[in-house]
């Protein structure tokens, strides 16, 4: 009980914010703890440079979550096929900090931001992991096979960094290792994270003037 009620306090203090310009502190960090967890879970993954990630911070495109100034988790979400797509991609915890539902709370920022700034846009992701399917489900995502999907060669571009790229390109893009996963916004009615969260969001894009 005594752990438990620890970890709860730490989570309480974790910060998540919209990321900006001086998060760029932390990119080669976020990058590292990436590359270390697909090393660790024998998975491939999409490589990011250290400007495109500073890219999506800038635009007011990422999620960052902070204990202090120590960096605890991030994700950043793109838009493909002129805005009628959003991913929501590179979710990352670091290490110290797993386990405590911050993946979670992140999930839920890059998704409310997706739908506040892009509110009749299709939201997708391309996972291999059992956690992010199940909080994608739970947020209302469906499998759907690749076809569903964008088809802005911009976003499969971003694929050939992956060590799974040859089987996707293969299956010509209709399947892979990672599974694809869609929320429709035609096909849903109100929104499944938190109105606190939605608020918060709101507050930010707001006061920097983000549309």
């Amino acid at each position: 009980m005594v752990m438990e009620e620890k970890e709860e306090e730490r989570n309480s203090n974790i910060r998540i914010v919209v990321a900006d310009a001086v998060h760029e502190m932390y990119v080669d960090e976020i990058l590292q703890t990436i590359r270390e967890a697909a090393r660790k879970r024998g998975t491939g993954i999409a490589e990011r440079t250290h400007e495109y990630l500073a890219t999506k911070m800038k635009e007011g495109k990422a999620i960052m979550a902070l204990d202090g100034d120590r960096f605890a988790g991030f994700s950043y979400i793109e838009t493909w096929g002129n805005k009628h797509y959003v991913t929501t991609s590179g979710l990352i915890v670091h290490p110290d900090y797993q386990g405590m539902g911050v993946a979670r709370r992140i999930k839920d920022y890059t998704f409310t931001l997706a739908r506040l700034r892009w509110p009749h846009a299709k939201i997708f992701s391309l996972t291999s992991g059992d956690a992010v399917m199940k909080m994608n489900t739970d947020l209302g995502y469906v499998p759907v096979s690749f076809n569903q999907l964008t088809d802005d060669e911009a976003f499969w571009r971003g694929c050939r960094g992956c060590i799974n790229n040859d089987i996707l390109e293969l299956k010509q893009r209709k399947f892979c290792v990672c599974t694809g996963m869609l929320w429709d916004p035609d096909k849903h009615h109100g929104e499944p994270t938190s109105l606190e969260v939605i608020k918060d969001v709101m507050k930010t894009l707001v006061l920097r003037g983000i549309e």
